[in-house]
C-alpha cells in the first residue's frame, strides 16, 4: 500500500521532539512493507527532500524564509494572529495541497491520504481532493479541536473537511465528543486510537525514592504552578516531596519565580528539554506523576509515565487524559484546580509501594496497545477499509 501522510509537525532532524510520535507510526507502517511518504513544511527555508528510516520526507517552502516558522515550533496559534501570519498559513495549506496532487503523478498509484490535524493538513487534504483521487483520512489531535469552540469560520471549515474524510479519528474520546459536537458528526463514527509510545525505550521500571516528576513543555496550559501550590500545602502540612519538571519553554521563568515565592525554590529541579530517547531516564525512580495541564489531546506524559511503573495524579480538566489515568490503583483524577486534592493525592500515591505495582501492571498492557506495531496495525485496517469502499464506490 502506498500511503501519503500530511502533517505540519514531524522531525526536522534525529531527536527532534516535533512530531516524534507521528514518525513512529509511519517508521512502523514502513516495516510492515507499506510505501510511506510525508508532506510536510519547510522550517525557516530548509526545504527539499530526504528520506529517514525507509519514510521519504518532502517538506514544501510555503513562505520567504523569515516567515516559515508556523510548522515543527508549536506556535502556529500565536503566529495567526498576524495578518502575515495567515497569509503564511493560507500559503502553507495551498503548497501542501500542490505537493499532495503531486504524489499522485510519480510512481504507483496512492492508496491514501493522511492528514494529521484537520488544519492545515486536512484542508490540504481535502483541496487535493478531485474525481478519482484517493480516500483521505483525518486524525485530530487537540489544539485542532480546540480552536473549534472559539470560532465559528472554523467549524464550517472544518465541517466540509471533515464529512469529506473517508475516516475521522481521534487521540481520545474526549476530543471525539468535543469535535463530533461542534461538527455535527456521528460521535459514534470517530475511531479513537492514540498515537503509539516509543515502547523500545520504556524498559525499566520506577524503584521509587525520586518524589514528583512532571514533564512537558513549560507553556500555561501545562498548569505547571497548581503542582507548586500542592508542594507549599504538603510543606505546610509537615510533608516535604521534591519536584523534577522535565522540559522547557516560555513559562520557566514564572515557574521558577512561583517556586521561590512560594518558598518550595529548594525542592524543585529543572531538568531541561529531553529528547524522547530519554524519557525513561528522565522520569527515573520517581514516586508519583503529576499531570496538571488542562484540555490535552491525549496525555501522552501521563502514558509513558505509567508504563515506567510511575502512578500518575490527572485532573477532570486534563481532556483526553482521563482515557488512561484510572481514579483508583495506581491513579487519581481530582478535581479541577483543586490544589489540595492534589497535594494529598500526590502525597498518597508517592508513598504507596502498592500504587508502583499497579502502575506497572497498567503500565505493560498499555505498552502492548500502544507499541508502534499495534497502532500500525490499527491504521492499516481503517486504510484497507477506506480503500475498499472507495473502490466499491
Amino acid at each position: 500500500m502506498r500511503i501519503v501522510t500530511v502533517t505540519h509537525d514531524y522531525p526536522r532532524h534525529e531527536g527532534d521532539l516535533a512530531g516524534a510520535f507521528i514518525e513512529r507510526l509511519l517508521v512502523a507502517l514502513h516495516s510492515r512493507g507499506h510505501s510511506v511518504e510525508v508532506v510536510t513544511p519547510a522550517d525557516g527555508g530548509e526545504g527539499g527532500h530526504r528520506e529517514a528510516q525507509g519514510v521519504s520526507v518532502t517538506r514544501v517552502r510555503y513562505a520567504p524564509s523569515r516567515w516559515e516558522t508556523l510548522a515543527h515550533r508549536g506556535t502556529m496559534a500565536s503566529a495567526l494572529r498576524s495578518p502575515h501570519g495567515v497569509v503564511a498559513l493560507a500559503s502553507l495549506v495551498a503548497a501542501q495541497s500542490r505537493a499532495v496532487r503531486a504524489t499522485r503523478r510519480t510512481g504507483a498509484p496512492v492508496d491514501v491520504v493522511h492528514a494529521h490535524w484537520w488544519i492545515p493538513g486536512g484542508i490540504s487534504a481535502w483541496l487535493a481532493g478531485s474525481p478519482g483521487a484517493p480516500p483521505y483520512v483525518v486524525t485530530l489531535h487537540g489544539t485542532d479541536v480546540a480552536v473549534l469552540g472559539r470560532s465559528a469560520l472554523a467549524r464550517a471549515v472544518a465541517r466540509r473537511v471533515l464529512r469529506r474524510a473517508a475516516a475521522v479519528t481521534a487521540v481520545s474520546s474526549y476530543l471525539a465528543e468535543r469535535a463530533a459536537a461542534a461538527t455535527g458528526l456521528d460521535p459514534r463514527a470517530i475511531v479513537v486510537q492514540p498515537m503509539p509510545l516509543e515502547t523500545a525505550q520504556l524498559t525499566r521500571v520506577s524503584a521509587g525514592g525520586a518524589g514528583i516528576v512532571t514533564v512537558g513543555r513549560l507553556t500555561e496550559q501545562k498548569r505547571v504552578p497548581l503542582i507548586l501550590d500542592a508542594l507549599a500545602a504538603l510543606k505546610r502540612r509537615g510533608r516535604r516531596l521534591s519536584l523534577g519538571i522535565v522540559g522547557d519553554g516560555p513559562a520557566r521563568r514564572a515557574i521558577a519565580d512561583r517556586a521561590a515565592a512560594l518558598g518550595v525554590a529548594e525542592q524543585v529541579r529543572f531538568a531541561g528539554g529531553v529528547e524522547p530517547a530519554r524519557v525513561a531516564e528522565a522520569i527515573g525512580d520517581a514516586d508519583v506523576f503529576a499531570f496538571t495541564a488542562v484540555g490535552e489531546g491525549f496525555g501522552l506524559a501521563a502514558a509513558e509515565a505509567l508504563a515506567l511503573g510511575v502512578p500518575v495524579v490527572a485532573m477532570e480538566g486534563g481532556g483526553g487524559v482521563t482515557d488512561i489515568v484510572p481514579r483508583t490503583g495506581p491513579g487519581r483524577v481530582v478535581a479541577d484546580g483543586d490544589v489540595e486534592a492534589l497535594a494529598s493525592a500526590l502525597d498518597e500515591l508517592a508513598g504507596s509501594p502498592d500504587a508502583r505495582r499497579l502502575a506497572a501492571e497498567l503500565g505493560a498492557r498499555l505498552k502492548r496497545q500502544l507499541a508502534p506495531e499495534s497502532v500500525a496495525e490499527r491504521f492499516e485496517s481503517i486504510y484497507e477499509r477506506v480503500t475498499r469502499e472507495a473502490h466499491r464506490g
